[in-house]
């Protein structure tokens, strides 16, 4: 089978997320899909987006890999490393070698060369006049981003703006409502994934692909189902009682 060429590909995600936007759609979805289009399509092994809350404090909204996940939340704990470097400066940050950043980052550099990674990449979400997060890509080789990746990887940013301020004008008044609404989903679908993990007995990861699978064949929203999952004890029998069955191995 032949594969497609590579500005096909970008050209579809683009088109896919894009299309997203013009429908009703639900942010935490979006933007997983969107750093999975970036792990992809780019030059990298994975990818995460920070985003920023009212008060100046970033979270971790999307991650390809527990080991992006953790080491996401690592900078964020530790308050070191480029992805934040990123977002305080506004501009790109490119390291094709982790190991030359060792005096810059003292306590990000081993974590990520711990997590299996020898580059990182990061590009700022910007719109109105303010960063509104970062958008993170690790690579497993050492390695600069090349310029079509780079312009790729700052389109998949834009687009990530765009879905957050959505129909509005970008302004700092219509930002701020979206990124709550945002992270509130966020929570709701992180407190839904553990307590599907510890309900049905399987890796958070696992909860997570159980949670999106569900939304889907629903056609609802990833935070909607994860808010009846958390708030609604009546929907929550039936919605768990689906997992289950669809989470049990056949033989």
């Amino acid at each position: 089978m032949i594969e497609e060429p590579r500005e096909t590909r970008v050209l579809a995600a683009v088109v896919t997320l894009v299309d997203s936007l013009l429908h009703d759609f639900d942010m935490v979805e979006l933007l997983t899909q969107l750093v999975e289009h970036c792990a992809q399509l780019l030059d990298v092994s994975s990818a995460g987006l920070l985003l920023v809350d009212p008060h100046g404090q970033l979270h971790l909204m999307a991650a390809t890999s527990d080991q992006t996940q953790h080491l996401e939340l690592f900078q964020l704990q530790s308050d070191e490393g480029p992805c934040l470097d990123c977002f305080a400066s506004g501009e790109p940050i490119s390291v094709a070698d982790i190991r030359a950043a060792a005096q810059r980052w003292p306590l990000f550099v081993p974590a990520a060369l711990d997590a299996g990674f020898a580059s990182v990449h990061a590009v700022p979400m910007r719109a109105a006049g303010s960063v509104l997060g970062a958008l993170n890509l690790f690579g497993t080789r050492v390695g600069e981003l090349n310029e079509a990746d780079q312009l790729v990887a700052q389109t998949l940013a834009h687009i990530a703006c765009v879905a957050i301020v959505q129909e509005h004008s970008p302004t700092p008044s219509s930002v701020v409502p979206h990124l709550r609404t945002a992270l509130v989903s966020r929570v709701l679908v992180e407190q839904a994934k553990g307590y599907l993990s510890e309900s049905l007995g399987v890796s958070v990861a696992d909860a997570f692909v159980l949670l999106r699978d569900y939304a889907r064949s629903s056609n609802d929203h990833l935070s909607e189902i994860a808010r009846r999952i958390i708030e609604d004890a009546n929907g929550r029998a039936s919605i768990v009682a689906a997992m289950r069955s669809a989470a049990r191995p056949t033989n």
